[in-house]
């Protein structure tokens, strides 16, 4: 019953700083700092001096806007003040409304955990949010903006309503069936002509069976398995594609690293073995999120701190979601069988995507021509570019390149059913699935077993939406929101 508020709009200096408050004394709260009575129709901006209640001295002239409950984000009264963005102006209102009764600062995501708990949004929506508040790239934004607008919501609520009805007429079966002589293969209401059943009143008024019961299961097992196999799209997309750059030492991966993202982020020296440690970092490429990683050159070393770097690049390499193989285009055979043994060389993953790049391409002189065409074969090769770090030739196609695996690995966040963006979603969806496949076995053999299998693939579906859950569920979800959203 308490009241909260929090800056909503960021913090640090701007033009306007909006000013959020939510919960039942939001109207007096509004009223206090205004001094008038009457408040503006809602969802209406109106200009106002701002003053501070206990003293009467005017903080500042800005807008309000009065939401009443339920016709607000959070389902309660509440009211935004849009004040200059000065901190002096900010902070003085902050200390305005902390001084009112019944009035506290909010905690990291309470407005939205508020809209949650009064049906404004399910979690995949509150997810889709946060991701919205943090999305970087134009993709990320598309496919948070999905979430948020709740379609991933509604596809497992439409999976949740069709247990529950398949749950239903199973349940219905095991308790009528044998004291009014339902058939096994029709449990229906006489309105299509089927057996009438007195004790079930209403509810089953279309042709159900334990054959309907059966394979409305098998497909919706079947189409939730398809969903799990996405390639990972949406977390790829959410979380940023990890991509490494892997070579011999002194071939030009630091400098790789520094030409994309434009600035000195790594050590440049001729000296071999000058990279250590794993220098990270997040690009924005075609739209897509990367997290590119330069690595130590992969190499049998004697001295204890690069085999530790090496060690670290081997393990990056494993976990990688796509591979720039770096390799010095003055030192690499000009055939596709030599370029190919010398990628293998790397033991980059067999099934990581991967781009070849054949850097120093400023000093192939003559061969360049010779090495294009082996480059131009394909096949044993993965996408090959030829690059100068030195003179940026090259770049533009990387960057296409780059793109388009990013494209592949993420996938269109517009097209087709919503992605899995959380591993919290992929968790119990693999769980709901295996209840379902329980239920395949079981259902003839014990029908009450094969009931309680359907119970618990819906208490998954739930748990992803909100409908079932607990509170470390929530906390969890809504730990990481800013303060004021």
């Amino acid at each position: 019953g308490d009241t909260i508020f929090a800056v909503s709009s960021g913090h640090g200096r701007c033009g306007v700083a909006v000013i959020r408050t939510s919960g039942p004394g939001s109207r007096g709260a509004l009223q206090s700092l205004t001094g008038r009575p009457a408040l503006p129709p809602p969802r209406v901006l109106a200009l106002r001096r701002i003053r501070d209640p206990a003293t009467g001295e005017p903080l500042d002239r800005g807008l309000v806007v009065w939401f009443q409950g339920p016709q607000s984000f959070t389902g309660e009264d509440c009211a935004e003040l849009h004040v200059h963005g000065g901190p002096a102006v900010v902070s003085g209102v902050l200390r305005a409304l902390g001084s009112l009764p019944g009035l506290r600062p909010a905690e990291p995501g309470e407005f939205t955990r508020r809209a949650f708990r009064r049906g404004k949004l399910d979690l995949t929506a509150a997810e889709g949010l946060g991701d919205l508040i943090r999305a970087e790239t134009e993709a990320q934004r598309r496919q948070a903006l999905r979430q948020m607008e709740g379609e991933l919501g509604r596809l497992y609520q439409r999976w949740s309503d069709t247990l529950t009805q398949a749950l239903a007429h199973l349940e219905a079966y095991i308790d009528f069936s044998e004291d009014d002589n339902v058939e096994e293969e029709v449990l229906s209401q006489g309105e299509q002509g089927g057996a009438a059943l007195p004790h079930l009143c209403s509810s089953y008024r279309d042709s159900w069976s334990l054959h309907a019961v059966d394979a409305t299961v098998r497909a919706l097992e079947q189409e939730i398995g398809s969903h799990l196999q996405d390639g990972r799209r949406g977390e790829l997309l959410r979380g940023g594609v990890r991509a490494v750059i892997a070579g011999p030492p002194n071939v030009g991966k630091s400098s790789l690293l520094n030409l994309l993202c434009q600035r000195p982020a790594a050590i440049v020296s001729p000296v071999a073995g000058t990279t250590r440690d794993v220098v990270e970092v997040a690009l924005n490429v075609g739209g897509y999120p990367l997290v590119l990683s330069d690595t130590a050159g992969l190499r049998d070393a004697t001295d204890p701190i690069e085999q530790e770097g090496v060690s670290r690049a081997r393990d990056r390499l494993r976990e990688a979601d796509l591979v720039l193989a770096v390799l010095d285009a003055a030192a690499v055979p000009t055939e596709p069988a030599g370029l190919g043994a010398a990628l293998g060389s790397l033991q980059p993953p067999p099934t990581t995507p991967c781009i070849l790049v054949l850097n120093k391409a400023d000093l192939l002189k003559g061969q360049g021509g010779t090495l294009r065409a082996a480059c131009a074969q394909g096949h044993p090769l993965p996408p090959v570019t030829l690059l100068s770090c030195k003179t940026g030739e090259g770049l533009d196609r990387l960057l296409a390149l780059l793109a388009r695996e990013l494209a592949q690995l993420c996938g269109d966040p517009l097209s087709g059913s919503p992605s899995l963006t959380q591993s919290r979603h992929s968790l119990h969806l693999r769980q709901c699935a295996a209840a379902l496949a329980w239920y395949g076995r079981e259902h003839r053999s014990d029908l009450g077993l094969a009931a309680e299998r359907l119970r618990l693939a819906r208490r998954h579906l739930g748990s992803i939406t909100g409908h079932v859950s607990t509170e470390d569920v929530l906390d969890i979800i809504f730990r990481d929101f800013c303060v004021g959203k």
